[in-house]
């Protein structure tokens, strides 16, 4: 008998859908809006004529961003989980948020040396690692259409982004090599960062918002030392001073990604990591897709077949996402 049925309550895999479907829904909203403000901020011209300026301060951004998550976790802890205690250990904070940072960094590093379709490869394939060091550390198990799910879906947004080279040029010029380690460093980074997450979330039941409140702390420690080290926070000090108007955008940029945070982890907490990551892995696929139909940009046979195995690969991940539970 179906739990739930003939007492007024919803059955329990009614819930679990719907709960997929608002932390799906809340990632992308959150974080097509927070896209749209990141582009505003940081390729916008500030002042007139000759004095225009562009915004040079990434680091502290994000440092802000880390602010208002962990702000906005703690105001949830207050409210919604005000006895519960955490029993997390603080180094897996810790070790979870430098590798967060690492990631990032590493990726953000690789994009001077590697070419385009380079890095959509490699930003495309963060399932892979979560999945890999998911089995070979903490013995996960998933069934075979799982593996089948991810690749489908890495491939189709691979396809989809890919942006042929129609300039004539034989090669790319870039360092070879270097890029392509900066790539597989944040790629394993990201992969520590999910094992990290689904250690804390099997042993301790790490909730979602103690979760973003203590990865997003010690985030806002390392980033910090950083923008104090560099004086990168004094000279943006000075930037908001002389064009005021970018504090508004600043402060909707940290509200979108401290709402789009809470959807993240609570995915990780309810889904595990790698879910989340294929979300948030088709996250840009949707967004691009949504542009192209609103505008009427003719679609290529390369971005129809990335929609079809993209679509193939979700309709697998909803299909046999039970298995997958029961298998961890």
């Amino acid at each position: 008998m179906t739990e739930g049925k003939g007492d007024g309550k919803a059955p329990l895999w009614l819930n679990e859908r719907l709960r997929f479907i608002i932390c799906f829904c809340g990632v992308f909203v959150c974080y097509f809006y927070y896209g749209i403000l990141q582009e505003t901020i940081t390729r916008g011209e500030y002042g007139q004529g000759e004095t225009k300026e562009k915004f040079r301060y990434a680091t502290t951004l994000v440092f802000i961003q880390c602010i208002f998550n962990a702000a906005f976790a703690k105001i949830l802890i207050q409210f919604f989980e005000g006895s519960r205690q955490d029993h997390t250990k603080n180094w897996l904070y810790g070790a979870c948020s430098l590798s967060y940072l690492g990631a990032m960094v590493s990726s953000n590093l690789a994009l001077q040396y590697v070419n385009y379709p380079t890095q959509v490869l490699g930003k495309s394939c963060k399932p892979i690692p979560v999945m890999i060091l998911g089995v070979t550390i903490l013995r996960k198990k998933y069934p075979l259409a799982k593996y089948l799910c991810v690749v489908l879906i890495v491939s189709g947004v691979a396809l989809f982004l890919y942006k042929p080279n129609k300039g004539g040029s034989a090669m790319d010029e870039h360092q070879f090599g270097f890029g392509e380690m900066l790539l597989l460093l944040s790629l394993t980074l990201d992969g520590l960062t999910g094992v990290s997450q689904d250690h804390m979330r099997a042993r301790y039941q790490t909730g979602a918002n103690h979760m973003m409140l203590n990865v997003n702390l010690w985030s806002i420690l390392v980033l910090g030392l950083g923008v104090l080290w560099t004086g990168e926070v004094w000279d943006f000090l000075g930037f908001a001073d002389r064009y005021p108007s970018i504090i508004y955008n600043i402060m909707l940029f940290g509200l979108t990604s401290a709402l789009g945070q809470t959807f993240i982890f609570m995915t990780v907490v309810y889904f595990g990591p790698l879910t989340c990551s294929i979300i948030t892995t088709t996250r840009k696929f949707f967004t691009i897709l949504g542009s192209v139909l609103l505008f009427g940009n003719v679609m290529s046979d390369m971005k129809w077949t990335g929609t079809i195995l993209v679509f193939m690969g979700l309709g697998l991940d909803a299909k046999f996402g039970k298995m997958t539970k029961k298998t961890t």
